[in-house]
């Protein structure tokens, strides 16, 4: 954790780069402005997927392909899709579903080839006019993570998630003592720095000025913890980490903006004063929102068609609420992550999706309502984009050394969430979506 000298440094450092930069033309960068994102002086509205392993694609190493980078990418620019959440870290971890390699070990050892992965990444989404979201760290232990930060600082017995042994919320309260890790925070901060000021070795663009960069990303889906007993204690902790940690890269880069990664209050103990008090920092630009009914035990996955009404009206009124807590900060809204299973829980590319199409369509129809309404969405990032790929084994788990990458993260069935180049019925939702927001 930052000291008050450093986070007084800090800020004296990002009010100077302000200064410095203020004067500069911020052409192509996004910017926001009374509560919207803009870009070049006009609304920044987008239909955005994920592709957590776009820089794995782009290595030189064991895990590239390059050519199907440049094929996914082309597929997703045709669909009309210009936004992209990217996996930007990674954190070498012994959890049987996490990813490898990753970005970084315990020490200095970062790992050049994923390094010139997002190097060629940025340089390839720069073609196609796309912008990425990057985000630094994760709470969950599918690419290490927070939990990989503690294991390497000793802070407690390491477990991974799913451990029969250590039951929900254990790994949620576990992962979350990583903001109030002193030594944790160095590991991290190094890393922070190192990637936020590096200089693309494809275009020889730093990366703080590069506009293919729309926005650093604190974490993915950050936590206070699971259990009231320590989520509530430890809220102070993860507010000031929020605040010292985004005014860090703030510092360091000036130009780009800066987001939490959060869920909204499913991740924040189910309190919107959580979700209000983690966004309230200057250096925090806009609110991000996740919808996860299959997940959040909404619609349930074994009984999709009894359950799916209830479901959704919970995430109308889910979403609805964040978006007036946007309001009241004054901040944009990305509904960066959303997804459901397809007809019987199938896996394979092209099977039934009638609910899933149908919440992919109740989620863009009610983004696109907002926007049409000058309301603060901005934009949608459905999870996951899948594309050529398939699952390598019969019973779609990954499998450590796996390299066929999906947008389904190692802890979930290949196919589970994600959208293939095969799912035809999905595609066409997106982009007729695309279209729409596209003729605002």
């Amino acid at each position: 954790m930052l000291s008050r000298r450093h986070l007084m440094m800090a800020g004296a450092a990002l009010m100077a780069v302000g200064d410095a930069q203020a004067a500069t033309p911020a052409k192509g960068f996004v910017t926001v402005r009374d509560g919207h994102l803009t870009l070049d002086g006009k609304p920044y509205r987008f239909v955005g997927a994920n592709l957590w392993y776009g820089a794995w694609l782009g290595s030189p190493g064991k895990t590239g392909d390059r050519a199907r980078l440049g094929r996914e990418l082309d597929r997703l620019k045709a669909l009309g899709v210009t936004n992209l959440r990217v996996l930007g870290a990674g954190e070498r971890s012994p959890a049987k579903v996490a990813i490898d390699p990753t970005f970084r070990g315990p020490g200095e050892d970062y790992d050049q080839d994923l390094l010139t992965g997002l190097d060629v990444l940025l340089a390839q989404m720069a073609q196609r006019g796309m912008k990425a979201v990057i985000y630094l760290n994760n709470f969950w232990d599918w690419s290490g993570g927070m939990p990989a930060y503690l294991r390497w600082t000793g802070n407690g017995d390491w477990f991974q998630q799913g451990d029969p042994a250590h039951p929900w919320p254990e790994f949620a309260d576990y992962s979350a003592r990583f903001y109030g890790d002193a030594k944790a925070q160095v590991l991290f901060q190094n890393y922070v720095r190192a990637l936020v000021t590096r200089t693309n070795g494809v275009t020889g663009k730093a990366y703080r000025d590069d506009p293919t960069i729309m926005a650093w990303q604190l974490a993915n889906e950050p936590r206070p913890g699971g259990s009231e007993a320590f989520g509530v204690a430890n809220l102070p902790t993860y507010y000031r980490w929020i605040a010292e940690t985004s005014a860090f890269i703030k510092a360091l880069d000036r130009r780009h903006l800066v987001s939490t990664g959060s869920e909204g209050d499913m991740g924040c103990l189910q309190r919107e004063a959580c979700v209000v008090e983690a966004h309230k920092p200057v250096s925090i630009d806009y609110l991000t929102l996740h919808v996860w009914p299959n997940n959040w035990n909404w619609i349930d996955f074994k009984d999709q068609p009894a359950t799916y009404a209830a479901g959704e009206a919970k995430c109308r009124d889910y979403i609805a609420r964040h978006v007036a807590l946007a309001k009241g900060l004054g901040k944009p809204l990305v509904i960066e992550e959303f997804g459901l299973i397809r007809d019987d829980r199938a896996f394979t590319p092209g099977a039934l999706a009638t609910f899933k199409d149908r919440f992919y369509g109740m989620v863009f129809d009610t983004a696109l309502a907002d926007m049409k309404a000058g309301g603060p969405i901005a934009g949608t990032n459905f999870w996951a984009w899948n594309g050529e790929a398939r699952a390598a084994h019969p019973d779609a788990w990954f499998k450590m050394g796996d390299q066929a990458y999906v947008g389904d993260p190692p802890q979930e069935e290949q196919g589970l969430f994600g959208v293939f180049d095969a799912d035809v019925s999905t595609l066409e939702i997106i982009r007729e979506h695309a279209e729409a927001v596209d003729a605002l």
